[in-house]
C-alpha cells in the first residue's frame, strides 16, 4: 500500500476529480445505449421523464435526500467527498448529455459497444474516486450507515436499496432492459478487479511524486547551504 499523508491534497483530489469524470462518462454511455441504465440512473431518468428538470439535477437532488438519511441514520455529519461526489457527478451527467455525439447509436452492434464501454468506464471511475480518499459517495455513505445500524452484510443491504430503487424508477418510466440485470450482475465482479488495479496506480503515482518532493525539497536545500558558504 501506498503512502498518502494530507500533504498530497492536491494530487488526491486530481485523482478523485478524473474517477467522477470518467464514472460520470461511464454513466451516460450506458443511459444513452438504451439497453438498459444502472438501478440508480433509471430511478433519476424516471424522475426526469416524470417531473422535468435535468437527469443531473435529479443526480443532485437524490443525493441530497440520501445523505440527509444517511446522517440520521449514523448520527454523523457526512465527508465533504461525499458533497462533491454529489454536486460533481451531477454536473458532469449534465455535461456529457449536451455533448452532440454522445447520441443512441442506429445499430445493435453500435449500442451494445457503448454499453460495454459505459460499464468498463463506469468501473473504472467507480475505482479511481475511491483510490484518491475523499470519502465515500452519497449512496456508499446509506449503505454503510444501513449495514452499521441493521447488522446486515453489506451486499444485502446494497442488494436491497437497488432492487427498491429500481422498483420506483421502472414504475416512474425509466429505461429498464436486460442491460440493467447485466450491470447489477457485473458491476461487483468488475468493481473487485477495477479497485485494486485503481488502488495501485493511485499509490505508485503518490509515491512517485513523493520522492520527486523529496529530490526537488533535498536540491533546494543543499543550493541554500553552498549560497550561505
Amino acid at each position: 500500500m501506498g503512502i498518502r499523508k494530507k500533504g498530497q491534497v492536491g494530487p488526491r483530489f486530481a485523482i478523485y476529480l478524473l474517477g467522477l469524470l470518467v464514472m460520470a462518462l461511464g454513466l451516460v454511455l450506458l443511459i444513452q445505449a438504451d439497453l438498459g441504465a444502472t438501478p440508480w440512473d433509471v430511478f433519476h431518468v424516471g424522475l426526469f421523464y416524470q417531473f422535468g428538470l435535468t437527469i443531473g439535477s435529479w443526480s443532485i437532488i437524490v443525493g441530497v435526500g440520501i445523505l440527509t438519511v444517511a446522517s440520521l441514520v449514523s448520527k454523523e455529519f457526512p465527508q465533504i467527498g461525499a458533497f462533491l461526489n454529489m454536486i460533481l457527478v451531477g454536473i458532469f451527467i449534465d455535461m456529457y448529455l449536451l455533448i452532440p455525439f454522445l447520441e443512441t447509436p442506429d445499430s445493435l452492434i453500435g449500442r451494445v459497444t457503448m454499453f460495454v464501454v459505459g460499464i468498463l468506464l463506469n468501473a473504472y471511475g467507480m475505482g479511481l474516486y475511491i483510490s484518491a480518499q475523499f470519502g465515500a459517495g452519497p449512496r456508499d455513505s446509506l449503505m454503510i450507515a444501513l449495514t452499521a445500524k441493521t447488522g446486515w452484510k453489506v451486499r444485502n443491504v446494497r442488494a436491497v436499496m437497488e432492487v427498491l430503487v429500481l422498483l420506483v424508477g421502472w414504475q416512474l418510466g425509466g429505461p429498464v432492459f436486460w442491460g440493467t440485470i447485466l450491470i447489477c450482475l457485473m458491476i461487483g465482479p468488475l468493481a473487485g478487479i477495477c479497485l485494486p488495479q485503481c488502488q495501485r496506480f493511485t499509490d505508485r503515482w503518490l509515491n512517485k511524486l513523493k520522492t520527486k518532493q523529496i529530490i526537488f525539497d533535498q536540491s533546494q536545500n543543499d543550493s541554500k547551504r553552498g549560497a550561505s558558504l
